[in-house]
């Protein structure tokens, strides 16, 4: 178990944390959630002792070893990949290294050989004599390939590196577990063998995510950071969501009788608790929904941007025609032979194995790229609107939001007044002052919300979107998504949010160096379907 007790942390005037006091314990995985700010990292970085509170203490029962997933993609350039994962648990590294001096001594004393005999018992009951293999089979799982295992951490690729401080943290079953961002830079089939690893976790892990469906699949609790306090709910991220809403609702709902509304939230509850029996974390999150008392399902008071798209015109019967499109960076081919027309109601997911293929791709039908070879036309009809992935070109002049927003105002728009450009910077939460903001100073996650307030300026009927979760607190992707699949036009999508795209996507276009695979179908069934192809190559060779 960890507990904090009475943590306060202040930077000037602005406090982070006031009073704040928790036990986490054994068996149960928390989601850290809150605004971007808010402070989540925060929190990790004062559990693990890397931060001082300026008030409170931790305390980690004795006897208990705490891990941390490593932000410093450089800390070990020097060494090993698998020295490096092994490295994670501290004290069977120190006892390996003392043990191999003590061998490795030309005048070897009595005393020496006592030192030994004990080294190797400790190291023995640590799992030290299979602790290389074991570092291996976990580098593996995570599709860290042998080749790399005794290469250099400086000269192994950069998504890498993730990958190997991920197996750093969770090697040796640490009995404590703290993991920033765990599933940056993994694949879908990654995501899912970490999902797995986690949900049959039997210790105490904490994660901050920004990804939906990983916080479901993994978390039994959310630790809601807010207004300088931490409250702990029982339930994954979007029984925490569902039930703050609701709770919301039937506050403002006047008309309703106590019991009414007190019958529904005992349904909601009861109907969470039977899909909680269905997922890996089935035992914990079941119990734990089942112990629930209304009293503690309580309203979220957080601010939601008001991300909404309207068409100035709905789509024609052309839309969108793509035709032998090629695209090859220094000698690699990213993607050939894209084929496919695009056809009302479709919001297409566009994925590849390679996540260059995709920027490029949408890069080349905005017109910010040009193919190799191939050639894509747009209906007469359309107005799109884009959001990259990278932004920084549309913020190199300083100037203030207003400013920066009445840039892109079409032509359609023939009044264009402060109370009309407040309206859409108020929508994504720039109110007041914030909209006298320098456009050299925003963070990533308000250049992206200046980026939408750009976008719904258009009034667009088709929306191209490039990693739009990047950057934005789960507020703000919570609205994104919502808002997608409401949108009556047409969306094509690349993400890294499972969610965003199982919710949204309802045909998904593969783009390969062979040509195109297209799929009427769920992300889910995209994936089931690719699994099965996986298989069936397998069995045939």
């Amino acid at each position: 178990m960890i507990s904090i007790k009475n943590i306060k942390l202040a930077y000037g005037k602005r406090v982070l944390f006031e009073d704040v006091s928790l036990n986490f314990t054994k068996g149960n995985c928390y989601g850290v959630i809150g605004a971007n700010g808010a402070g989540k990292s925060t929190l990790l970085k004062i559990l693990s002792g890397e931060i001082e509170p300026n008030k409170g203490t931790v305390e980690i029962t004795p006897g208990e070893r705490l891990a941390v997933l490593k932000q410093n993609q450089f800390e070990f350039d020097n060494e090993k990949v698998l020295d490096t994962v092994m490295m994670g648990h501290s004290h069977l590294w120190e006892i390996a290294k003392e043990r191999e001096a003590i061998y490795a001594k030309e005048d070897f004393t009595e005393a020496d050989g006592l030192r030994a005999g004990e080294l190797e018992g400790e190291f023995g009951e640590m799992g030290g004599y299979t602790a290389e293999s074991d570092a291996a089979t976990l580098l593996g799982q995570l599709d860290v390939k042998e080749s790399f295992h005794q290469s250099l951490m400086k000269d192994i690729p950069a998504n890498l590196k993730l990958r190997v401080l991920l197996a750093q943290a969770i090697f040796g079953n640490p009995d404590i577990l703290l993991l920033d961002e765990p599933t940056n830079g993994l694949d879908i089939e990654t995501i899912g063998w970490l999902e797995n690893f986690l949900a049959d976790y039997q210790n105490v892990v904490l994660v901050v995510s920004h990804d939906r469906h990983f916080l479901d699949a993994v978390c039994t609790h959310v630790a809601d950071v807010d207004r300088q306090k931490i409250k702990i709910f029982t339930g994954n991220y979007t029984f925490w969501y569902e039930s703050s809403q609701l709770m919301a609702k039937q506050l403002s709902d006047k008309n309703k009788k106590t019991e009414e509304k007190r019958q529904a939230l005992l349904d909601f509850i009861a109907r969470f608790s039977a899909n909680a029996s269905k997922s890996r974390q089935a035992t914990s999150r079941k119990k734990a929904l089942e112990k629930l008392t209304i009293d503690e399902i309580e309203p979220s008071y957080r601010k939601y941007p008001g991300i909404i798209f309207q068409q100035l015109r709905e789509v024609g019967n052309q839309i969108l025609t793509v035709q032998h499109l090629k695209k090859t960076v220094e000698g690699r081919v990213l993607f050939d032979k894209i084929s496919f027309t695009v056809n009302k109601g479709d919001k297409i997911a566009i994925v590849s194995r390679d996540p260059l293929a995709v920027t490029a791709f949408m890069n080349i039908i905005n017109a910010d790229a040009v193919a190799d070879e191939g050639s894509y036309e747009w209906g007469s009809t359309i107005t799109h609107a884009y959001l990259p992935q990278e932004n920084d070109r549309f913020f190199k002049e300083e100037m203030n939001l207003m400013e920066w927003l009445r840039q892109y105002v079409p032509p359609h728009e023939t009044e264009v007044d402060e109370p009309f450009l407040r309206g859409f910077l108020g929508k994504m939460l720039f109110s007041g002052d914030d909209v006298l903001k320098k456009t050299t100073v925003l963070s990533g996650g308000e250049k992206v919300r200046c980026m939408l307030s750009r976008m719904m300026l258009q009034s667009p009927n088709v929306i191209l979107l490039d990693q739009p979760t990047n950057h934005l607190d789960l507020e703000s992707i919570q609205a994104f998504n919502e808002q997608c699949v409401d949108f009556k036009g047409v969306i094509l999508l690349a993400s890294h949010d499972h969610t965003f795209l199982q919710t949204v996507a309802n045909r998904v276009i593969e783009l390969t160096p062979n040509g195109t695979i297209d799929k009427l179908s769920t992300f889910d069934e995209y994936l089931e379907g690719r699994e099965k192809r996986r298989e069936s190559v397998v069995d045939s060779l």
